[in-house]
Order: structure tokens, then C-alpha cells, then sequence
């Protein structure tokens, strides 16, 4: 299963966000050898970007820990509304 979290930053928050979602993926890599990504929309103009987290098979009990982290590390402070997190799996191969 994979993990895919998207929120808002406004401009003023971005730099410090960055430095402490960069911080929070290596944790978790550390913790769980989860391989991370960060994103952001390209063709945003507004004052507020739209960021993605990605968090590639990842395990039982991952988004606790995601959880936790995020509230650890003061992520919430820096973010415009709310964290969406889903889910998705691999489609089988055709036959």
C-alpha cells in the first residue's frame, strides 16, 4: 500500500515546512525503510501552494506513525487547513 497526503502551505511557511517534512521523512525512513517523495503543484500562482507526501509500501501501522510524527515535529502549525491522507494498492496485472 502506498500513502499519499496533501495539504496547503501558504508562501510565508513554505521554507520551514520543507525543512521539517525533509526531517519527518528521514525519520520514518529510518524507522520503517519506507521510500518518500515530496511534491508540489506546478502550476500554482495563488499565495498557497498544495503540497503531496508520498510514502511508498508501506507497513501495518504506518499512518499511527505518520500521525505522530506530524504532531511531533509541529507540522500543523505551518499548514493552511487539513492534512488528506489515502491510500491506494497496485491493480494486479492483466492475464
Amino acid at each position: 500500500m502506498d500513502v499519499y497526503v496533501y495539504y496547503r502551505v501558504s508562501d510565508g511557511h513554505a521554507s520551514e515546512l520543507q525543512s521539517r517534512v525533509r526531517e519527518m521523512q528521514k525519520q520514518l525512513t529510518e524507522l520503517t525503510r519506507v521510500t518518500t517523495s515530496i511534491k508540489l503543484r506546478s502550476e500554482q500562482a495563488a499565495p498557497l501552494q498544495t503540497w503531496m507526501e508520498i510514502y511508498f509500501s508501506v507497513p501495518d501501522g504506518f499512518l499511527d506513525l505518520l500521525n505522530d510524527t506530524v504532531a511531533n515535529l509541529g507540522l500543523m502549525d505551518l499548514i493552511e487547513g487539513v492534512r488528506h491522507a489515502e491510500m491506494f494498492v497496485d491493480m494486479p496485472p492483466c492475464a
